[in-house]
């Protein structure tokens, strides 16, 4: 046992694979969907579960049976414990060999159990938080290595941690380029249903096994466009995973909109907005959050923003969408951008929330309906980079995460960790119903508050016009 520090403690560190001789040597190519995300951030998922049994029931009852659930899971969803394998030496033909996603027998991913005495109670709730706080709940990657002429990098682990009395959290950490959420929310469902059953026959009868088959319809030339960027092209033993850092006062907040409120506000815009036929509960609160932060921004830091850029980005799954179209099962990255862009001016007028709406969804329009969706798919990272102010979305409420569930009960709460990299929100189904939308943000202090007071009188004078 070894203390990191005053508030957490390792109670074990461990490797986990999928069973002997269960999977063999495997690998995945990586298309261009995947390769899209080689430099981006990892993604940090933290689950929240009331636990008050003792400590020796959590290590003789609870880390048994995660171990072993894990392990029976790997053996169906094996790129969990594989590598991405770069091979940084350019060949004759003056480019490098394809990325791949590899899985050599006995390869493992790292699981850690601890022990924490942080606030459990404080942690779960809605109300703004250290960011700092919740960082020693996700873990780390570990740190990309060498063999022979290919750099290995692993790509996911796991920490359970144990709040005496009170609670357990799990932390998911996943490189971008090994899967999109709804793969991974798929690897959640089959190691829940695996924990709680103790076996997995429940699982191969849901019919939900991942689909390996890589051969994807779509412009070869798109590899291309990514594997030639220069920052790909340099990657070697060097490569760092981004990790979280210090947040200063930056704090997280849930901001949750109720189901009769977004019926409420839905009706509203419309009447704004008549020659939509529709708008959904996520376009409708990712254009609210939208307007909301661009005026707490303004509040705090002065600035008018005439002149100011101010865009957001979501993505669609593509899994659907493509001719001819992928099972929902597939594994791997099939996700496409959605942009919207205006000035800052706008978003803090009195028609913001209207305006945001409307862009939002003519951008998801512009991605999702048309007849070719890689049209400008070559544009996809150029625009995703530029320097200008974005609220991006991690999470979709398609994918209930409170039906995640190991056998002690849903959870009492989620949170995407990751949003510390960036100034994203997070969007998912609500914990109380599954048509209530909780969006999460992580902002300064002072913007966080000016945030959920505008909010909540932007949300107050629109529901007090529709009694």
């Amino acid at each position: 046992m070894t203390t990191t520090n005053s508030l957490l403690t390792v109670l074990e560190k461990c490797q986990i694979g999928p069973p002997p001789n269960t999977v063999g040597d495997r690998s995945l190519p990586v298309t261009f969907f995947d390769l899209a995300w080689l430099l981006f951030h990892p993604i940090h998922q933290l689950f929240f579960y009331n636990f008050t049994h003792s400590r020796s029931h959590f290590i003789e009852t609870i880390i048994p049976n995660l171990k072993q659930s894990l392990s029976t899971t790997l053996q169906h969803f094996f790129p969990f414990a594989s590598n991405l394998i770069l091979y940084p030496t350019k060949h004759d033909s003056g480019h490098s060999r394809r990325p791949e996603i590899r899985y050599t027998e006995g390869d493992s991913l790292a699981l850690t159990f601890a022990e924490s005495d942080l606030d459990f109670n404080d942690l779960k709730r809605n109300h703004p938080r250290e960011c700092n706080k919740f960082h020693s709940l996700v873990p780390l990657l570990k740190d990309p290595y060498k063999v022979s002429d290919f750099v290995k990098i692993p790509m996911f682990s796991i920490q359970v941690t144990f709040f005496e009395n009170s609670g357990i959290t799990i932390g998911l950490t996943n490189h971008h380029t090994l899967c999109d959420a709804s793969s991974r929310y798929d690897f959640l469902k089959a190691w829940t249903s695996i924990a709680r059953n103790g076996t997995n026959d429940q699982f191969l009868a849901s019919g939900i096994m991942p689909f390996y088959d890589k051969h994807i319809n779509f412009p070869k030339s798109l590899d291309d466009v990514m594997v030639n960027i220069p920052a790909v092209q340099n990657l070697d033993e060097k490569y760092k995973v981004p990790q979280l850092v210090n947040q200063g006062d930056r704090v997280r907040a849930t901001f949750v909109l109720k189901r009769s409120e977004i019926n409420v506000l839905k009706k509203w815009v419309l009447v704004q907005l008549p020659s939509l036929p529709y708008i959904s509960s996520f376009v409708l609160g990712c254009g609210f959050v939208w307007s909301c932060v661009a005026k707490s921004r303004v509040q705090v830091e002065g600035k008018k923003g005439e002149y100011e850029i101010d865009r957001y980005m979501c993505v669609a799954d593509f899994r659907r969408r493509l001719d001819p179209p992928l099972p929902q099962t597939y594994f791997g990255n099939c996700v496409g951008p959605c942009f919207a862009s205006t000035s800052s001016a706008v978003l803090i007028g009195k028609d913001g929330f209207v305006t945001a709406v409307e862009l939002i969804q003519k951008g998801i329009n512009e991605t999702v309906k048309n007849n070719d969706v890689f049209k400008d798919a070559e544009t996809w990272m150029e625009r995703a980079m530029l320097p200008v102010p974005t609220i991006g979305v991690a999470g979709t409420p398609k994918l209930n995460v409170y039906e995640v569930d190991f056998g002690w009960g849903k959870p009492e709460k989620y949170e995407t960790i990751s949003l510390d990299y960036s100034y994203s929100i997070s969007v998912n189904a609500g914990k109380d119903s599954p048509d209530d939308l909780e969006i999460g943000l992580c902002l300064p202090a002072k913007q966080m508050d000016a945030f959920l007071a505008i909010s909540r009188h932007e949300l107050e004078n629109i529901l007090g016009d529709q009694k």
